[in-house]
């Protein structure tokens, strides 16, 4: 195509885009749903060309910043929380879909051997991130939004490492040994790549002054986490997803409410816009996926079906995993809140040593934090029902595709393989995705909208007894209580009838009122920042509520320096 082309496409792209986003809504529809259905409408039109995406354009240059953006939002503490949960998921899940699969593929596809089995069932085996996202926007439980987000955001690498494996089996290069170990390295140092970008990256960006400036440095963090981990042998993106984590754990400590603001606003259009270019694609591909099997195998027909039983296949294993998996959450967390009278006994004991002794102040934080984890799990349980929504909650998504065309040249079947992994998906978003809703409303799931408004009325409370510490301050306020001479003075200097200042007295005192306020406002919210970073670290609310919280003073801070 030539330039004027590209730029046709590309702004149609962004126009569909657009209009899904905002006609899903209003149509009780996923806007990833419509934008698959989109594409596949428009693959088929006559005059469409073949359409055919590199693998290598999603794998390197979409997933490390749509992954780096959904870890920045992703709130670390209850990542914590449900690590275990989400290790299982995202490692033991997979590896085992995988093998399981590969002995399904191995006998319905002739001259497929099991190691190329093994790699289609790691190409359909992760959830996608972009897919689960989904989920959140139903209004499902924060804990299963956390659980499914953060399985989707690491269990790419580990499909991908056991595809690697699989392929390089093939050729009888690679031991189990070998795997194993290849396997652990992917995972740490790409993790350990990722942390120390994210701390540096911190540090550096809250040097930088012009918000668009920083907000465009932090668009590169991705690839700068990502490339040096795949140099290494390591997996980019568990590199750019631990940058992602970090970077958002620390954007409150180390940045100011307009980079925040900015880093917010530009990235999420940058989510909005590459995940929709993700599945317009994914539709736009269907086209030449079929015509390809049609020429070699007589019908598309022949992936379909084995798609179906597949995509029946990993929801079956999901169940088996997760039904067990819950239960030793609930038991584990039962065990946990058994200690609560312990742990508050212990808390009273060091209460008289919190101020006087360092020792004294960090075990009490330790110990606050876990009677937070106590509330935690309380309150947001994980029972059948909403184990059943984890399971539901699994879609496959444009990660299954992209892996699938990374499968060698001399692949046997490979167009039909990658046209499975294409149905799998295509069938995951379709039936998964389009019943979550009534999924969701089905299983009752416990209303938990008063808990989080009894939170929200807490929280305030505290902040506003912040302020009030901090306005009554002599240090802040002055001796002869400022806060009041300044109301004194405004109220003065409005009054119509007042004629003893001229003009030029009024304005000059009106300024340096104003000036003085402003400066005690951002006092006050200086110290309501700094104690919400202590109510996270000790994990005293919930993730939702605290962000909220946040994004107010932010707002407040904005106003002020506006």
């Amino acid at each position: 195509m030539d330039p004027i082309e590209i730029a046709v496409v590309a702004v149609l792209c962004v126009f569909a885009i657009a209009a899904a986003n905002t006609l899903a809504p209003k149509l009780r529809i996923a806007a990833p749903l419509l934008l698959v259905a989109v594409g596949v409408a428009v693959s088929f039109l006559p005059a469409m060309p073949e359409f055919d995406v590199d693998p290598e354009i999603i794998l390197v240059g979409v997933l490390p910043p749509l992954l780096f953006a959904a870890a920045r939002a992703m709130p670390v503490m209850d990542f914590r929380r449900d690590f275990q949960a989400i290790g299982a998921l995202s490692i033991v899940l997979v590896v085992v879909s995988a093998l399981v699969l590969g002995l399904f593929f191995e006998a319905i596809l002739p001259n497929v051997d099991y190691a190329f089995g093994v790699a289609l069932g790691a190409i359909v085996s992760p959830t996608d991130a972009v897919a689960t996202a989904t989920i959140k926007r139903l209004g499902a439980p924060n804990r299963i939004v956390t659980v499914l987000s953060g399985e989707s955001l690491f269990n790419d690498a580990s499909a991908l490492v056991v595809l690697r494996a699989a392929i390089a089996a093939t050729a009888g290069g690679i031991s189990f040994g070998g795997v194993v170990l290849n396997f652990l390295w992917s995972l740490i140092a790409a993790v350990a790549v990722g942390v120390a970008i994210g701390l540096i990256s911190g540090r550096l960006r809250a040097r930088i002054r012009n918000t668009a400036v920083a907000t465009a440095v932090s668009f590169t963090l991705p690839y700068i986490a990502y490339i040096p981990a795949e140099l290494i042998g390591a997996s980019g993106l568990v590199a750019a997803v631990a940058a992602g984590l970090v970077s958002g754990l620390s954007a409150v400590k180390y940045l100011t409410a307009a980079h925040r603001q900015s880093d917010v606003q530009n990235w999420r259009t940058v989510e909005v816009l590459l995940e929709g270019w993700l599945f317009l694609m994914m539709g736009l591909e269907l086209w030449t996926l079929v015509v390809e099997v049609s020429n070699e195998h007589e019908s598309w027909l022949h992936a379909l079906w084995p798609a179906a039983v597949a995509l029946v296949m990993i929801l079956a294993l999901r169940w088996v995993f997760v039904v067990p998996m819950v239960w030793l959450l609930e038991r584990r967390s039962r065990r946990i809140i058994a200690h609560e009278q312990t742990l508050a006994a212990m808390k009273d004991s060091l209460d008289p040593l919190e101020d006087a002794d360092t020792r004294g102040r960090r075990y009490h934080s330790i110990i606050d934090r876990r009677l937070a984890d106590i509330d935690y799990y309380r309150t947001e349980s994980m029972g059948v029902r909403e184990g059943t929504v984890v399971v539901w909650g699994g879609l496959r998504g444009v990660v299954t595709l992209a892996a699938a065309q990374t499968l060698p040249a001399d692949t046997p079947y490979r167009a039909l393989l990658i046209l499975v992994a294409f149905f799998v998906a295509a069938l995951s978003l379709t039936i998964q995705g389009g019943l979550m809703g009534p999924v969701l409303r089905a299983l009752k799931l416990p209303d938990q909208s008063a808990l989080v408004r009894a939170e929200k009325k807490r929280l305030r409370g505290e902040m506003i007894e912040v302020g009030r510490e901090v306005l009554s301050d002599p240090a802040v306020v002055g001796e002869d209580s400022l806060i009041a001479q300044q109301v004194e003075l405004l109220n003065e200097l409005e009054n119509p009838e007042d004629e003893e200042h001229d003009d030029a007295q009024v304005l000059e005192r009106r300024i340096a009122t104003a000036k003085e306020l402003r400066r005690i406002r951002r006092r006050v919210v200086a110290a309501q920042r700094r104690r919400l970073l202590e109510l996270r670290n000790r994990g005293a609310y919930s993730s939702a509520v605290l962000t909220a919280e946040l994004a107010q003073l932010d707002a407040a801070e904005l106003s002020i320096s506006g």
